[in-house]
């Protein structure tokens, strides 16, 4: 997938690698505005479940 990026960019090594880094930021920028908003209710990181009646059973006395 990368190569067939490469061969279809414009310009010469240093053009070409500025345009790389360019879309590589761009995608990086959709991904934290648009897609990971989206997905984060959907993943499980706040259903925290903590067990109340055992509170101080792992602590050192």
């Amino acid at each position: 997938m990368y190569g067939w990026i490469w061969r279809h960019l414009p310009g010469n090594t240093l053009v070409r690698a500025l345009l790389s880094f360019v879309l590589a930021l761009a995608v990086v920028y959709v991904l934290f505005q648009y897609v990971f908003p989206w997905a984060e209710p959907l993943l499980p990181f706040s259903d925290v479940t903590v067990d109340e009646g055992r509170a101080g059973s792992g602590q050192a006395r």
